[in-house]
């Protein structure tokens, strides 16, 4: 089980990230893919449950982490699947944000 500590982004400068750190930042994140390029690229991932109830509840904690993240993903919600995909726009890029969001978002399915 993961064990991720606290993180108050709305208090913190953020920068864009250089290609060389989201290549490393990406390998700590199983299943994350870029996607776009220039001020749109993104990670993004696809989540996959059973049915919408299951699918509902997992954006439900999603938007509680995001809220509290001070971070805000865009979300695709479909009936079995949600695809979520993170960028920060005020840095034109990614950021060390997105990253600790996705890990957050992993931790919500870990038994």
């Amino acid at each position: 089980m993961t064990i991720l500590k606290k993180k108050d982004w709305s208090a913190q400068t953020r920068r864009a990230l250089t290609a060389t750190e989201v290549v490393a930042n990406l390998a700590k994140v199983e299943g994350w893919s870029l996607s776009g390029d220039g001020a749109d690229v993104a990670i993004e991932k696809t989540y996959r449950f059973a049915n919408y109830y299951e699918t509902i509840a997992f954006v439900n904690a999603l938007a509680f982490i995001a809220h509290t993240q001070d971070h805000h993903p865009d979300l695709s919600v479909h009936y079995n699947r949600c695809v979520v995909r993170l960028n920060t726009h005020d840095v034109g890029g990614l950021s060390a944000t997105d990253f600790d969001c996705a890990a957050r978002i992993d931790a919500l399915l870990q038994a």
